[in-house]
């Protein structure tokens, strides 16, 4: 009952910052500040506080806006259980739960990378200041179990190691193929990660990436041509390889024999 009890709480809370996520993701890439209430997104008059409640309030509303009654965006429902689910998983158990201050980091780590994902698949845009802000809670992740400075640089080597190929395609093809943000967080994959896990995330960020487009292409009718985020691509690889790296590699190396 404790249990349970327990991971209500911390779903609670997880829908809370999902709410705030909501507000990052689509102000962040628009410029807008970040201060001030919410405001509906059609007639933009000022939300009240009753209608703000994570998860409830969307239900409660029948999922329109109460000021002009006009549909409102799933995703608000969708990022606050998302959150949710995720702040759970975090904090209930598994490999990547040592202590509760690395859950705290893999939580932040994921909230960034749930804007990340959201924003760049929506507007085409990654924040300047949520990679800032992914990479100084990977720093910190790092820093809560790593003693060894030699162990430390290896993650900054790995950095440079994962970013090199995006950062080729990024000037090679002068930003058509790939963005400046697309680059930073590779960066920030391999500080993360390290450089064979990372690898690992590009490789899977190029698989399922290519089978999007290739679903895009047939169902939608886009062209070759047509600009596919890759970000969301990049933010997938990350989150399988930081919850399953190990067991994948342990995979590969019995499969490839190395």
């Amino acid at each position: 009952m404790t249990k349970l009890i327990t991971e209500l709480f911390i779903f609670i809370l997880g829908t809370a910052i999902g709410s705030f996520l909501n507000v990052l993701i689509d102000r962040l890439p628009n410029e807008e500040s970040i201060n001030g209430r919410s405001h509906c997104d059609y007639c933009k008059k000022k939300i009240a506080w009753y209608d703000l409640i994570p998860v409830l309030s969307f239900f409660i509303l029948g999922g329109k806006s109460r000021c002009c009654g006009k549909k409102l965006s799933w995703q608000y429902l969708a990022i606050e259980l998302i959150t949710g689910v995720i702040f759970v998983v975090v904090f209930k158990d598994g490999p990547y739960v040592e202590s509760l201050t690395r859950s705290v980091l893999t939580a932040s780590i994921m909230s960034c990378l749930i804007i990340i994902f959201v924003s760049d698949f929506k507007y085409h845009l990654i924040s300047d200041y949520i990679l800032l802000a992914l990479f100084i809670f990977s720093i910190i992740y790092h820093l809560s179990s790593i003693i060894s400075i030699s162990l430390f640089l290896y993650f900054f080597i790995s950095l440079l190691i994962v970013s090199l190929p995006i950062f080729l395609i990024y000037f090679i093809s002068k930003e058509k193929a790939m963005g400046l943000g697309d680059v930073y967080l590779s960066a920030i994959i391999g500080f993360l990660l390290g450089w064979k896990a990372g690898l690992f995330a590009l490789y899977i960020a190029f698989i399922t990436g290519a089978i999007f487009g290739l679903i895009a292409i047939i169902f939608k009718n886009k062209k070759l041509k047509s600009k596919i985020a890759f970000g969301p691509f990049l933010v997938i690889g990350i989150v399988v390889m930081l919850f399953w790296g190990e067991k994948i590699v342990e995979m590969i190396k019995k499969i490839y024999g190395f």
